[in-house]
C-alpha cells in the first residue's frame, strides 16, 4: 500500500466522521427541546401521583445534594397549601438513588417514589417493592430511620439490602426532609437555593 493510498483512506474516514458528527449534532439540536418537554410533562405527572388532591403543583427553588441538583416544588389545593415535594438523591452501594418525595404541609411524608437507581437486581433493587416504600406514609422527620427487626414506628430495613434502604431512608429522604422543614415558612416558602 502506498503513501497515497493510506492518505485516501485517512480523508475518505475523516469526511464520514465529519458528516457522522454533523448529523449527530442537528438530531441532537432538533430533538433536545423535545426531550426536555417531554421530562417536564412526566415529571409534572410523577408529582401529580404523589399529591392528587392538588389543583396546582408549582417549582418553587433548586438545592444540591451529593454534588446533584434537586428541585423542590408546594402543593397547593384553592389558596391553600397543602404540602410538597422534593426531588433528593441517595448514595446507594453502586448508585445515587433518585427519588421524589412528597409530605403534608406538617411535613409528614405522604409517600415516596423512587425514580431511578442502578443497584444490584435483585437485591438492591428491592427498594421498589411497594411494601417497603409504603412504610414511609405518615412518618414524621424524627421517624424516618432505618432498623433491623420488626417496626411499625421506624422504617425496617430489607435483609442483604441495608446500604440501597439506607440511601432511601437516612439519605435521601431524611435529608429532603429536613431541608424541606429548614427552607419552607409558614404560608409559602422561601426561594433560596441550598449550594
Amino acid at each position: 500500500m502506498t503513501t497515497k493510498d493510506i492518505l485516501k483512506i485517512v480523508l475518505n474516514l475523516v469526511v464520514i466522521y465529519l458528516i457522522g458528527g454533523a448529523i449527530l449534532s442537528i438530531v441532537h439540536a432538533k430533538t433536545s427541546p423535545l426531550r426536555f418537554h417531554n421530562n417536564e410533562v412526566a415529571e409534572q405527572k410523577a408529582l401529580k401521583l404523589l399529591i392528587p388532591d392538588a389543583d396546582k403543583i408549582d417549582k418553587i427553588g433548586d438545592w444540591i445534594i451529593h454534588e446533584k441538583q434537586g428541585k423542590y416544588w408546594k402543593a397547593v389545593k384553592g389558596d391553600e397549601t397543602i404540602g410538597y415535594v422534593i426531588l433528593s438523591y441517595g448514595k446507594g452501594y453502586s448508585s445515587y438513588i433518585k427519588t421524589l418525595i412528597a409530605v403534608d404541609k406538617n411535613f409528614k411524608v405522604i409517600q415516596i417514589e423512587i425514580l431511578s437507581h442502578k443497584e444490584t437486581p435483585g437485591l438492591g433493587d428491592e427498594i421498589l417493592v411497594p411494601a417497603w416504600k409504603d412504610q414511609f406514609k405518615g412518618k414524621e422527620y424524627d421517624r424516618i430511620k432505618l432498623v433491623k427487626g420488626d417496626t411499625k414506628e421506624y422504617i425496617q430495613s430489607i435483609t442483604g439490602v441495608t446500604i440501597s434502604a439506607r440511601a432511601v431512608t437516612d439519605d435521601a429522604v431524611k435529608k429532603g426532609v429536613k431541608f424541606l422543614m429548614d427552607t419552607v415558612k409558614e404560608g409559602g416558602a422561601s426561594h433560596v437555593s441550598s449550594r
